[in-house]
């Protein structure tokens, strides 16, 4: 008889807001379908998780809930303050937020922030509610286009941020955009940080590893129905099929244009 643990829906957030930048709209969530969404999640039964202790479960074959689920929010908008907190209070729910340290208000902001985001007391403030804080890079780059040198300080600048505002050092990391390779995985686990997770819109899987654990992306049009679905695991194909098919034309691209980079390198 299998042992293996269940897959585990890990649903990804950006902005939750009643009226987001252009930027953003499309990753945006209103108050209101966050709140008919984490109700969804109340009465099926889940158990949220923060991301660092479904990794320490699956690495240590500890036990896990009947009905595991992970809420996590990528990049650090002020929304995650004003309108998820509030809601996840109501439901007594943890969450993981991936700062991308370079785009928060206070003194490391290079104003390349999208839309209104977070200042660090804000961050603490969410910290101390129970939300886990983890990396998402210090500017938001494509980390597998970097050379080697600015890999490792996009992921080390962004730890080092936020041990210092936050007081303890990350162990979790999102990958911006969702792109990773060897390379940056190697480079994030030597950087200290005990897992990750890349976007994928299926369901993580303990055999997937710790740091290319996969999400379902939550958008503005996603309504409750289609929201029940995806958390179940049900109709994955047909809610992401636009999804796969421009992630793997945009993998062409990027393949060919890091290619270039290392002929013009090596020329």
């Amino acid at each position: 008889m299998s042992t293996r643990p269940p897959a585990v829906p890990i649903v990804m957030y950006h902005a939750v807001t009643a009226d987001p930048a252009p930027a953003v709209r499309e990753l945006s969530v209103p108050p209101e379908s966050f709140a008919a969404q984490l109700a969804v999640l109340a009465d099926g039964g889940f158990t949220p998780l923060t991301t660092a202790a479904l990794a320490a479960a699956w690495r240590g074959g500890g036990p896990l809930p009947a009905r595991p689920v992970l809420i996590t929010f990528d990049d650090g908008y002020e929304g995650v303050h004003r309108h998820a907190l509030p809601a996840l209070a109501r439901h007594g729910f943890p969450a993981t937020l991936f700062v991308s340290t370079g785009w928060l208000r206070g003194p490391y902001d290079t104003g390349e922030g999208p839309d209104a985001m977070l200042d660090w007391d804000q961050v603490r403030e969410l910290a101390a509610a129970g939300v886990e804080i983890g990396g998402h890079s210090h500017s938001h780059p494509q980390l597998d286009g970097l050379g080697d040198a600015r890999l490792r300080h996009e992921v080390r600048r962004c730890k080092e941020i936020i041990a210092e505002q936050v007081g303890t050092p990350p162990e979790s990391f999102a990958y911006p955009y969702g792109h990773s390779s060897r390379r940056v995985r190697q480079t994030v686990r030597a950087l200290g940080f005990a897992q990750a997770l890349a976007v994928g819109n299926a369901l993580a899987d303990r055999r997937q590893g710790p740091y290319a654990l996969e999400r379902l992306t939550v958008r503005r049009r996603t309504d409750t129905e289609e929201f029940a679905r995806i958390v179940e695991g049900r109709g994955l194909l047909r809610s992401f099929a636009r999804d796969r098919a421009l992630t793997k034309g945009y993998a062409v691209v990027r393949r060919a244009r890091q290619t270039v980079r290392l002929c013009t390198r090596g020329g």
